[in-house]
């Protein structure tokens, strides 16, 4: 089944933010679009709204006035459903109220053609379910785009459980054709990406909450460390708490209730509070023009060991290793098999977060996982109240020699990024395992729709496969709520390296 004809007339109902996206894509694709709103009058503003930002795009020289006045001339306001009878598909963009749409859905399949393809936006609610409504599910298809949906390039294409190979790969087609990047999934709660990145917010959240940092710490080491382009404070303010909060206690529901999807109390409270961020000026951060930016915590200079002492080759840091040496610091290496850590001239150890905490340990640094090392601008460390000033004074002063900010944070299990990855790189296996998507797939839509520095696959082989599971089974030992136990998927990922090296354990 190929794309839709590009005479083939598209409504978009609803004419919203969304809406009115959805159908500037369609539009500037070369279709015919109507535009539908139950709302008197909303669909002719809506259609005057896309003609202003055609009108920018000229200005902007990214499309040619012949182009525009062509497009507007396909551009029409429909009055009622009625309107909409000829049409090829038809894409919703209304309240996210499953019996607002069911009944929508009941009203278009009595107006539209039997091949007329049936599309929903939702974000949050069941495709399946709402198709089931239908006399033909098989049909309708979700067709998630991100906002704003004429920039960002990814579509998420949802099958729900009655829902036609035919009409899903149109729809991906098509969505092809409109020069966005489509990816396949399952019905599932949260899709891919809202289902994926619960963790980059809730682990930000639980390190908050057990003190372990404060949001400007935390944010600027998702960022310095973790190549992320925002920190998961600064995005939840921008998407808005209320909103990125929904989708959290959506998704935990439709898990029933699964400990990994749990809401975080701390958002909960800020909601209450109405504290919602940009949009109402406030939220984990001040807005307004007498605001004071928030500073992360960052330690005051240290001195730099004379020399340190490696024991292994530090696994997922081990570029560590040539970056010290170029900074002028002698590294001896200990041949014994002692594991993978740093000795300090001071006799403490400095290892790479692994799911433990320093307490337990004698006198024990723990170093925050980087995407790279090289180009990190800040690195994390954590300490116990029984490490050693000296031990932690040359962990700091060891990462300022080679460039870096430090911030000091509370003796947190698998810290900030390393506990935020592995938690992603889990999900992910498990929704592969559970047919949701395709590892490529389930990649693309991470760095395309929430502009991840690597997809959680990408960052799986980077790290090792069995990097993931081991820090995770020792946060699960730590907290043994289930949130971090590792899935099924990891556990046979990792357990099948193991075999392949000869390994029983």
């Amino acid at each position: 089944m190929t794309a839709l004809d590009l005479s083939s007339p598209v409504a978009v109902v609803g004419t919203g933010t969304m809406g009115q996206g959805i159908a500037q894509v369609a539009l500037v694709a070369g279709h015919p679009v109507r535009l539908y709103d139950a709302a008197p009058g909303r669909a002719r503003e809506a259609a005057d709204a896309i003609g202003a930002r055609l009108d920018r795009l000229v200005e902007k020289e990214r499309l040619s006035g012949a182009d525009r006045d062509a497009a507007r001339a396909r551009l029409t306001a429909a009055d009622s459903l009625a309107d909409l009878a000829d049409c090829a598909l038809v894409v919703e963009a209304a309240l996210e109220r499953l019996d607002v749409k069911q009944q929508l859905f009941r009203e278009l399949e009595d107006v539209v053609g039997e091949d007329c393809l049936l599309a929903t936006n939702t974000s949050s609610l069941s495709i399946t379910a709402i198709g089931g409504a239908l006399r033909n599910p098989g049909r309708f298809v979700g067709l998630h785009f991100f906002n704003p949906a004429p920039l960002l390039p990814l579509v998420e294409v949802v099958s729900g459980f009655a829902t036609d190979v035919t009409s899903a790969t149109r729809a991906y087609e098509t969505a092809r054709l409109w020069g966005k990047t489509p990816v396949a999934c399952a019905d599932t709660p949260g899709f891919i990406v809202n289902r994926i990145a619960r963790p980059y917010y809730a682990e930000a959240f639980a390190v908050y909450e057990a003190q372990g940092a404060d949001p400007a710490t935390i944010d600027a080491v998702l960022r310095g460390s973790g190549g992320f382009k925002m920190g998961a404070f600064e995005l939840t303010d921008l998407i808005g708490q209320d909103v990125n909060e929904s989708v959290t206690h959506s998704v935990w529901q439709s898990f029933f209730q699964d400990v990994r999807f749990t809401p975080s109390l701390a958002q909960r409270r800020l909601v209450e509070s109405g504290r919602l961020g940009r949009k109402s000026g406030h939220g984990w951060y001040v807005y307004g023009p007498e605001a004071e930016p928030a500073e992360p915590h960052t330690a005051e200079p240290a001195q730099a060991p004379a020399y340190v002492v490696a024991e292994g080759d530090l696994g997922p840091a081990s570029e560590l290793l040539a970056l010290i040496r170029e900074a002028g610091i002698p590294v001896r290496e200990d041949d014994e098999d002692h594991g993978t850590r740093l000795v300090l001239p001071s006799g403490g150890q400095l290892a790479l977060a692994d799911g433990q905490t320093s307490v337990e340990f004698r006198d024990v640094v723990y170093f925050d996982l980087a995407l790279d090392y090289r180009r990190a601008t800040r690195i994390a460390l954590s300490a116990s109240q029984d490490t050693a000033q000296q031990t932690l004074a040359e962990a700091i002063g060891l990462f300022q020699a080679l460039g870096k900010d430090v911030s000091v944070i509370g003796d947190v299990p698998g810290m900030i990024v390393a506990r935020t990855v592995a938690r992603i790189v889990d999900l992910a296996h498990d929704a592969v395992a559970k047919g949701v998507a395709t590892e490529e797939d389930i990649d693309t839509a991470m760095r395309l729709g929430v502009n991840y520095p690597l997809g959680p696959f990408e960052w799986s082989r980077r790290l090792g496969r069995n990097w993931a599971y081991a820090l995770l089974d020792d946060l699960h030992l730590r907290d043994p709520s289930g949130r971090y136990a590792p899935s099924l998927a990891l556990y046979r990922h990792a357990y099948a390296t193991d075999k392949r090296e000869g390994s029983t354990s």
